[in-house]
């Protein structure tokens, strides 16, 4: 019985601490605060270890942040191209 303690104990401890991290992930989700926190943790690991993906990450980024609204083609205020139709089915 006294060998079987310290296996016991490690057992514990690790069931201890994977629910924790469990508690804290499910407790990060729905509070939605991991967002910028995991994507730099993100960023750094493929910046050293998988350099394509770091390049094209930054490279969608600035897509994203290079797009402008785009008008409508019929104008502002104007509901679109085929709303004209709708006024003749009803």
């Amino acid at each position: 019985m006294g060998q079987l303690i310290p296996f016991v104990l490690v057992t514990v401890g690790l069931v201890a601490v994977v629910g924790c991290f469990a508690w804290l992930a499910t407790h990060v989700r729905r509070r939605g605060t991991a967002g910028a926190g995991i994507a730099a943790a993100l960023a750094s690991y493929e910046e050293a270890f998988r350099v394509t993906a770091h390049e094209s990450h930054h490279e969608i980024r600035a897509q994203a942040e290079r797009k402008a609204p785009v008008d409508s083609p019929d104008g502002p205020g104007k509901r679109g191209r085929w709303s004209g139709l709708l006024r003749f089915r009803r």
